[in-house]
Formats: C-alpha cells, structure tokens, sequence
C-alpha cells in the first residue's frame, strides 16, 4: 500500500498534479493538503474511477498530523506566486517559512517518506528541508530530492523544436546545477541523440531551456506561472520514484540532492565546492543510489555556464540555510 501526499494540494500545480497522482495505478492512498479548499480538491477526485482513496485536510483539527502519517512519499508545490509590491526577499521569506513548516510536520510524523520539494527557489528550499530535517534527527539525504524535472522536459521539448523533430520523447539532455536562471545548465554535447546547431542557435537554445518559465509568465500576462508543465513534472518524478520503491531497476533522473550523503556525491562537492546541486541520480527502494558525476564529460562552453551557476548556487543554499539558523522554529 503507498500513501502520497501533496502539500500545496490546492493551488495551481497542486490540483494538476493531484489529478495525475489520482491516475497513477501505483498510488493506493492519497491525502491532499492546504490552508484552503483541499477537502473540496479531494472530494472532486474522489469521483474518478481508479483506484486511489482520496482525502483531503485542513490545518484545523490535526489535518497536518493526518495527512502526513503513514505517508510513503510528499509532494511539495506548496507557496505563494510574487504579487505586487512584494519584493523577492519577501516571497523568499513567506516560501521558505511555509517548506519549514511543512517539513517539521514530516519529521513529526512521517520522517522515513520520501519528500519531492517543488517550492520555489529550490535551490533554497531544499536545503531548509535538509537543516529542518537534521534539528529533528531524521534526514535521509537519499530520500530528499528538488525536482528539477521541468528543466529536462523543457530541454527535450525546446531541442526537438530547434531540429524539426515531432516527439519530444526521444532526447535526453542533462541539465545539471541548480533550478532557476542561469543556475540551469543543460549540457547539449552530451545530448542523445546529439544535438548539433550552429554557436547563436546553441546559445538562444540554452537561454530557452534557462529561462522558458518568463515565456509563461508573459504569455499569462504577468497572472501566472508555469503549473501545468510543472504538474507534470513533477508527477513525472514522483511516479519515478514509485516505480523504483515497486523494484524496478535502471531508473535515473536529475535531481537536486545534498552531495555528502550520496555514493558519488563527493566527487561533485570537490570539485565544485557545493552540497547540493543537481545531476543525474540512479533511483532505488530506497531512495538515491549513487550520483553521476559528469562534470569531466562537459565542453569548454559549458564550463563557461557552470562557472556562473556555481556561484549563483552557492548564494542560494547560504541562504536556505541562513533562514534556519536565524527563523523562529515552526509552530506546531
């Protein structure tokens, strides 16, 4: 029996992909969660004929405690869009409080499930989850992963675009780094089947894949981001790890992890003097195998890229963890 959980059930990317999860067949519980509106979101699905029950909670009576225990694995698109007048350091401030808050409930109450942090700015969120699960003694570095999966899909869909190619489905470009701006680095020499432009095609491709979320966000009109694409996304992920909790082999997806607790992860610290950061992951039962360190693999332009993500990372998870050191703890 396997429990998923989506925290952040209601909002844009939540109902999309509590819809796809509802679909999956290798989901038997699922149990959505939000500050609003979530046992309306589960009540809807419940209607649709497969197989997984559907709850949904609120933060009064419990809902947090009920939603997470038992739970095999959480889903995190849970936060805020930017709104008007609102500054960065304050959508930061109001995200970053609502993942510590959703992740002591995990250490409360289901501190062996996986958790898929969707939360933006992951490169920061991720390691809040990391500090917050180290206070309470739980962290599993293999059962913790930022999902950068819309990197690779916008990668694979962007790159058939620019060769004229119908199906998306048959490229595989690692994007490697971080999951916003110029953190993203996708490795087009390493591309299969190969992906050979001229220079100025490479780098608007590259510019895309980086920056495709401001094409929705303009095409929105300012009203929205990318939710649907990151429902899938994220959904793609998740069953990812569901196939590979079920004993399925061979799976490998990038992803953004804390690198000291991962076979191969050393590597890539040393070489880029980071903790977290994002790579190709061969997945298991139980969570991450081993990282694929690529790094000596890439071309001299894609050491030009790196140079720049590494030191956007670097700020970035300083300042997830920062915001542990310094926020009150969570209430409860």
């Amino acid at each position: 029996m396997v429990k998923a959980v989506v925290a952040g059930a209601s909002g844009g990317i939540g109902q999309p992909l509590s819809l796809l999860l509802k679909l999956s067949p290798l989901v038997d519980e699922l149990a959505l969660y939000d500050v609003v509106n979530s046992p309306g979101v589960a009540a809807d699905l419940s209607h649709i004929s497969t197989k997984a029950k559907v709850t949904g909670y609120l933060p009064a009576e419990d809902g947090l405690k009920l939603a997470m225990t038992g739970a095999d694995i959480v889903v995190i698109p849970a936060g805020i869009p930017r709104k008007p007048g609102m500054t960065r350091d304050d959508l930061f401030n109001i995200n970053a409080g609502i993942v510590r808050d959703l992740i002591t409930g995990i250490a409360l109450y289901a501190p062996k499930a996986f958790v898929l942090i969707i939360s933006n700015p992951v490169n920061s969120t991720v390691p809040i989850a990391a500090e917050v699960l180290k206070k309470h003694g739980v962290f599993d570095p293999a059962k913790l992963f930022g999902v950068t999966t819309l990197d690779i899909v916008r990668s694979e869909t962007f790159s058939a675009t620019v060769l004229g190619k119908s199906d998306p489905s048959i490229f595989n470009v690692p994007v490697i780094g971080g999951h916003s701006g110029d953190t993203i680095v996708p490795l087009l020499s390493l591309a299969s089947p190969a992906v050979e432009v001229d220079d100025a095609t490479r780098d608007a491709l590259v510019n895309r894949i980086q920056f495709g979320g401001d094409e929705v966000v303009q095409a929105k009109e300012g009203k929205g981001s990318a939710t649907l694409s990151m429902a899938f996304a994220g959904f793609r992920f998740a069953e990812s790890i569901l196939k590979a909790v079920s004993g399925e082999t061979g799976i490998v997806e990038n992803t953004f992890v804390y690198l000291p607790g991962i076979p191969g992860g050393d590597a890539i610290k040393a070489e880029t003097g980071l903790d977290f950061f994002s790579a190709p992951v061969e997945l298991g039962a139980s969570g991450a195998i081993k990282i694929e360190n690529i790094l000596p693999k890439v071309s001299e332009y894609e050491k030009g890229l790196l140079a720049v993500a590494y030191k956007g990372l670097a700020t970035s998870i300083s300042k997830g963890v920062d915001f542990i050191v310094k926020a009150p703890e969570a209430k409860m």
